[in-house]
């Protein structure tokens, strides 16, 4: 199966999404959030970098429960203003 390409504003609230749990972390370490939260330490980076730019829900809940970070606050966050 072949994945449609992302658009710009995909691409861009992926990046945001990564920046908002990247400060999220702080001083922990990727490979202790990301045991934390069930997943490697690689799908974290990929994710912090905006390379998985729409990760599965499951995934960004697991984060978010162990960054103390309601979903409410990380989409607010993470929702860039419109391209023009």
């Amino acid at each position: 199966m072949v994945r449609p390409p992302l658009t710009p504003e995909e691409r861009l609230r992926g990046e945001q999404l990564g920046q908002v749990l990247r400060q999220a972390r702080g001083e922990r370490s990727i490979v202790d959030v990301a045991a934390a939260a069930g997943m490697s330490a690689e799908t974290l980076r990929k994710i912090e970098t905006g390379r998985i730019a729409t990760p599965a829900f499951f995934t960004i809940a697991a984060l978010a429960d162990v960054l103390g970070i309601s979903l409410d606050r990380l989409a607010v966050r993470s929702t860039p203003a419109p391209i023009p």
